[in-house]
């Protein structure tokens, strides 16, 4: 096998196992939630065990954390900080719109991460690649056709969560193939203590963390304390999975694969729970799976074509200072200081 194949192998090798942890954690997250309803402290025990399984896995010798100096450092805790953000627009709009419709606006991530990947990054992509995308999302329009219920408000905040994923799905592709080249690992352990203690910040602001003390001072039982244990290491997983599928595989292949693996959830939620679906939910469950595989076809075709990735050149102005810009600024300095 030709060293082009087998990192080929080896890419779709990791995204298989980002859906397997994704489907799992999604339908455990459900379960759990029934019991234990309070989002934000989950996500504070997700990344609790996300701090604690790095720290874990260094010890023993799995990796090295690199040196970074003050202005690295600004940026991992930048993106901390819009990895939570992104977690609270995501509940704040869910709780204004309908599941179906959040859905829907949520399948729009791939075009955001290529128009952001345009913009800030002066990407380019085929023209067949964009052609790809088109059943993708509107695959996942027909699948979760519903009662589209929203406000306005509720829209504003679901298209910006959006905006926000796909923001975060570009910076950590960046941060872990740009000239940082962390280790998913290395990105995990400095993201996640940062993270837990934003989530438990938010959910002392909005009361939740009150809630949850008196939760469990009369209803926490040993199962559903091993079962919280056991969805934060799962997490754990899914964030080394993804982090390492995302290095592999890109930015937009992550986003696409996001979109499929919704659609994956309907058709392993309608065989679990043996729910109704119509035609229309059918033919969209189609077309985004077909979309999928169409997109795969595209991007393996392109990568075989090139054996190193493209140089990204930025142009950042001195009064704009993104996170995306950020980590350009900090590449362009590396290279001149070699």
């Amino acid at each position: 096998m030709s060293a082009t194949n087998g990192s080929i192998d080896n890419r779709y090798l990791w995204l298989g196992l980002y859906f397997l942890f994704n489907l799992g954690l999604t339908l455990y997250n459900k379960a759990i939630l029934l019991d234990f309803r309070y989002p934000w402290s989950l996500t504070a025990i997700h990344t609790l065990c996300g701090s604690i399984g790095c720290y874990i896995l260094y010890a023993l010798g799995y990796f090295t954390p690199i040196k970074l100096g003050e202005h690295e450092n600004m940026v991992m805790l930048m993106f901390s900080v819009l990895y939570t953000i992104n977690i609270a627009i995501s509940n704040v709009s869910l709780n204004l719109v309908s599941v179906a419709f959040h859905q829907v606006v949520r399948a729009m991530t791939p075009v955001f991460a290529v128009l952001i990947s345009i913009v800030f990054l002066q990407k380019s992509y085929s023209r067949m690649t964009y052609w790809s995308l088109l059943p993708v999302v509107v695959g996942v329009g027909f699948a979760t056709f519903g009662e589209y219920g929203y406000t306005a408000v509720g829209f504003l905040l679901t298209v910006l969560g959006t905006v926000l994923a796909a923001v975060k799905t570009v910076v950590t592709n960046r941060i872990l193939v740009g000239r940082l080249k962390l280790d998913p690992l290395d990105l995990l352990l400095r993201m996640s203590p940062l993270a837990f203690v934003q989530c438990v910040f938010y959910a002392y602001v909005t009361g939740e963390l009150g809630r949850v003390q008196e939760f469990s001072a009369s209803n926490m039982t040993v199962g559903l304390a091993s079962g919280l244990i056991v969805n934060g290491i799962m997490a754990f997983g899914l964030n080394i999975v993804s982090f390492t599928a995302n290095k592999k595989a890109g930015a937009l292949t992550m986003t696409v694969a996001g979109n499929v693996k919704q659609v994956l959830s309907i058709i392993l939620a309608v065989i679990i729970f043996k729910l109704d679906i119509n035609i229309t939910n059918a033919f969209g469950i189609i077309l985004t799976l077909l979309g999928g595989a169409w997109y795969g076809k595209v991007e393996m075709g392109e990568r075989a074509k090139r054996s190193v990735l493209p140089t990204v050149s930025t142009s950042p102005s001195n009064d704009q200072h993104t996170l995306l810009q950020d980590v350009s600024i900090h590449e362009k300095k590396n290279v001149e200081n070699n």
